[in-house]
């Protein structure tokens, strides 16, 4: 299975930016996809965004359409979220899974990492 180590999470004041990584043990296929997904205490995890890294097709939640953005460095093997104008609301930790873009479900996912927006 493929490794996946999430990064860049912590503090920012609203309005604010912030980039997260994720970095792929290996090297990744591009029959893969990436995804960044997040969760709240007390709530379920939610879709957040989505890569293949073949084609670099991307998918978006609507809570973050045109304020976030996903990006890949295939060479890297690691993924991006750019995320801006960022709101309190987008407070959680944030995780990064990967799956064959065959499959319907994430297989191979981090640790996470946290990002609080302050107000």
């Amino acid at each position: 299975q493929v490794q996946v180590v999430e990064s860049g999470g912590g503090l920012v004041q609203a309005g604010g930016s912030l980039r997260l990584s994720c970095a792929a043990s290996g090297r990744t296929f591009s029959s893969f996809v990436m995804g960044w997904f997040r969760q709240a205490p007390g709530k379920e995890r939610e879709f957040v965004a989505r890569i293949t890294w073949g084609g670099g097709s991307t998918s978006y939640a609507d809570a973050v359409k045109g304020r976030f953005t996903i990006t890949r460095d295939n060479a890297k093997n690691t993924v991006y979220l750019q995320m801006n104008s960022l709101k309190v609301e987008d407070t959680h930790v944030y995780y990064c899974a990967n799956r064959s873009i065959d499959a319907r479900t994430y297989d191979s996912w981090g640790q996470g990492t946290p990002v609080t927006v302050s107000s």
